[in-house]
């Protein structure tokens, strides 16, 4: 047997790293794109809101030799797309307030709002009937229709942020069986036994039968009578 020179130190293998799991690295990727949706939603739906107030159309209405000029928003144009930023805005909040099959339809309803606004925006960007309404309101004629119209860039934006919401939802469609779901703290309780939430147990010392009265001491018999109890009585 071969031994080691005096003096030196008996080499020892460098200890092995421990393998990753496959399931530590689906949770690592289930918060990773937790945060993905969250992040991707909350932009898209305030992108989409924000836009839908912006101008999206501008034109001029012509009036005797001149003209006014005059614009018309998103909401306008159409208020299609702030209602689906809002569907979708609480679809993501409401991901983590069910469970199962739930969770997939809610996540489904986010996927399709942030598609109904990514279509929708580009099909209705180029509509002039708002800033012809514009128009005859400015001029007070009710068939002028407004000249030079020019589109601005905040229809984009919008789309934009509807993609993201689509996005959103395909992450919680993919991932969102993964994802915490919100305390069950305070469901009700189902079953014999169940403890109500909020409840105290009462403490030992308070279950456990009075100390007998000891007629010699004036605190004992004091006692007694903060209890209700009768310190003449014998017991018998």
């Amino acid at each position: 047997m071969k031994s080691n020179p005096p003096g030196t130190a008996e080499a020892r293998p460098a200890p092995a790293e421990e393998p990753v799991t496959p399931s530590a690295n689906a949770t690592r990727t289930a918060h990773r794109a937790l945060a993905a949706a969250l992040a991707a939603g909350a932009l898209g739906a305030a992108l989409v809101l924000v836009a839908a107030g912006k101008t999206w159309t501008r034109g001029t209405a012509p009036f005797g030799g001149g003209g006014t000029p005059v614009h018309a928003t998103g909401t306008q144009t159409t208020a299609l797309a702030g209602g689906l930023a809002l569907v979708g805005l609480a679809s993501l909040v409401a991901v983590f307030a069910v469970r199962r099959l739930a969770r997939y339809a809610v996540a489904a309803l986010l996927a399709l709002s942030g598609l109904g606004v990514a279509v929708t925006v580009p099909a209705r960007r180029g509509d002039h009937h708002a800033l012809d309404d514009a128009a005859a309101t400015a001029t007070g004629l009710s068939r002028t229709a407004a000249t030079h119209v020019t589109l601005t860039a905040w229809p984009w934006v919008a789309t934009a942020g509807g993609v993201l919401l689509f996005l959103a939802g395909l992450l919680a469609l993919r991932y969102g069986s993964r994802w915490p779901a919100m305390s069950s703290r305070y469901d009700r309780p189902t079953g014999r036994g169940a403890a109500v939430p909020g409840a105290r147990r009462r403490p030992a010392a308070a279950r456990r039968a009075p100390a007998p009265v000891d007629p010699d001491r004036p605190e004992s018999l004091w006692q007694a009578l903060d209890r209700g109890e009768d310190p003449t009585s014998t017991g018998d």
